[in-house]
């Protein structure tokens, strides 16, 4: 994967983010979108580059704990394909993954 500068000199890895808070059932969820620029991101690196955690470090342990879930079932592959149409859950955030 390409780093690919931003506007602001800072580099990011294969796509862009953008959030919103919505509340759900009296809780309050987390919905980020990201916009994939190539076939896939490794989950850990989507983790990362949404701010979801720190370092891919971070988001392979949040993965090997159990607590992320791809389409609704729990993810233990710190680095498992996620493409275009899939939605990402770690706790109250959920990351759609669009094509851009």
């Amino acid at each position: 994967m390409k780093n690919k500068p931003n506007v602001d000199g800072r580099s990011q890895l294969a796509g862009e983010n953008s959030s919103q808070v919505r509340q759900q059932a009296g809780s309050y969820t987390q919905a980020l979108e990201f916009h994939l620029r190539g076939e896939f991101i490794e989950l850990n690196q989507l983790l990362k580059l949404t701010g979801v955690c720190d370092s891919g470090g971070a988001g392979k342990a949040l993965v090997a704990e159990g607590v992320v879930s791809v389409d609704g079932q729990v993810e233990l592959r710190k680095t498992a394909k996620i493409r275009a149409g899939q939605v990402v859950t770690l706790g109250d955030v959920q990351i759609a993954v669009l094509k851009q």
